[in-house]
């Protein structure tokens, strides 16, 4: 079936659906597919294992617990998110009642990276089922084993009047993009997510765009330098780097550097041994396009000045590009003003905070930015100099599994929020319902009188 034809036989059920998809019937359904996905844990690690070598604990951790926790938050807190929402009146309204009322937006696409996707595809869907929404899923070609999964874990598991998946490239994306959805949730690149909002705006569908950039870090004097380092290498080199959300570059004082970066090369032997290539905890590049751009970038840093401190080692035909570590890469290469998706981090020293600073706000604002500090006064100074869609304090990653939290990009990293309420709100229309009981309108209408312009001018000083 084409895209459009499978748009239009989800679309075709949106009025019945609005009415009879309670919220009981969302909470079995979230529960089918709990159950399908732990019925398919072998396949899934199968899956990503041939699409970017995932070790099983990174696939546990990364794609299939973010999912089944979505689905136990989301169905415990459903029948309260669902709820319509009594507001009080403002003074110009006394003599009303106002509801607010989340409905579906109607029949919504999804389209997932290839990054992590299983988790980016199906944890979407979770809060568009929860809202009570219809999906279409676009997984990505570049993770073909993946995307066949998804495919077969749908079709055996969720009803066909409800969710569907379209797999194919580019082609199929743009003619998905050109039906009439009511909202569209993308996960990608800047670039294409300009794309998609472009496409968007000729149907007028609302969109969520979880886009990247490049996250920075900043170590604070006085950090604690081996957590800092520790907790860096994890963020920074699971899933190859290749994480929208992986700390990009870090800025340490230049008296620390030599500190760090021991404290780094230490961190990744212990994480991945003294061959990497061999280790079972390391993932690989998702295809020779990606290995051939990250390859290019960091040849190019080095062949200009830059200091290999850790790793370095690549292998096209197995997908690897060691967990690599660089000191002084000149600002006009490709690393310093790319976003990498990619174990390569270079470190730069800095020798005064507030020209750091100025560098992050003179860019474009970024999905993530950590730092690492233990003196309050710093803390507080760069939270409040900084915008980025996260801050992460002492830890990296790690606020994308927090459902209480909103996770989304601003700027060039992205628009809207997603994750446990607000992924609901997301795929959900707040609609208001004011129901007049009392309210003395009648005076304020035409024709105006003398009366009418008292009553007006009174109205104003007491609400103004």
């Amino acid at each position: 079936m084409s895209a459009a034809a499978t748009y239009a036989r989800l679309a075709a059920g949106d009025a019945a659906r609005r009415v009879a998809f309670s919220v009981a019937k969302r909470r079995a359904v979230l529960a089918r597919l709990a159950e399908g996905i732990r019925a398919r844990e072998a396949e899934i690690m199968a899956a990503l294992a041939a699409d970017l070598g995932k070790p099983e604990v990174e696939v546990r951790i990364s794609e299939i617990i973010p999912v089944l926790s979505e689905i136990r938050h989301s169905a415990r807190h459903l029948q309260r998110w669902a709820r319509p929402r009594r507001v009080m009146p403002t003074l110009a309204m006394l003599g009303t009642r106002g509801t607010i009322r989340p409905e579906p937006k109607g029949t919504v696409l999804i389209i997932a990276p290839w990054n992590y996707p299983f988790c980016l595809a199906l944890g979407p869907l979770v809060s568009a089922l929860a809202a009570g929404n219809a999906a279409v899923i676009k997984p990505s070609e570049l993770a073909p084993a993946t995307s066949a999964l998804i495919a077969a874990l749908v079709k055996d598991t969720l009803p066909e009047d409800l969710v569907a998946v379209v797999e194919g490239g580019v082609e199929t994306s743009t003619e998905l993009l050109a039906q009439p959805f009511d909202h569209i949730f993308f996960t990608g690149s800047p670039a294409v997510g300009r794309v998609v909002m472009a496409a968007a705006a000729k149907t007028l569908a609302s969109v969520t765009l979880e886009l990247g950039g490049k996250s920075p870090v900043i170590l604070g004097a006085g950090a604690d330098v081996k957590k800092a380092a520790r907790m860096l290498a994890w963020g920074k080199f699971q899933n190859a780097g290749q994480t929208c959300i992986a700390p990009d570059h870090v800025f340490v004082p230049r008296a620390m550097e030599p500190a760090f970066t021991a404290a780094l090369r230490a961190e990744i032997a212990r994480m991945y041994g003294a061959d990497p290539l061999a280790s079972p905890s390391y993932a690989r590049l998702v295809g020779a396009r990606h290995f051939a751009r990250l390859k290019g970038m960091l040849d190019e840093a080095l062949s200009k000045g830059a200091t290999l401190v850790a790793g370095g080692a690549a292998q096209e035909a197995a997908r690897y590009l060691a967990p690599t570590v660089l000191t002084g890469v000149p600002g006009e290469t490709a690393l310093m003003r790319e976003e990498i998706f990619g174990p390569v981090l270079p470190v730069i020293a800095y020798d005064d905070l507030e020209a750091v600073l100025a560098q992050i706000e003179a860019g474009e604002k970024p999905l993530a930015l950590y730092l690492f500090a233990r003196d309050r006064a710093v803390i507080a100074r760069i939270t409040a100099a900084t915008t980025s869609g996260a801050l992460g304090i002492n830890v990296t990653l790690a606020h994308f599994l927090h459902l209480n939290l909103p996770f989304g990009g601003i700027g060039t990293s992205g628009l809207g929020a997603a994750h446990g309420r607000w992924g609901f709100a997301a795929f959900s229309h707040a609609k208001p319902v004011l129901e007049n009981r009392f309210a003395v309108l009648d005076p304020l209408m035409p024709p105006y009188t003398t009366f009418s312009a008292r009553l007006a001018q009174a109205l104003q000083k007491l609400v103004g």
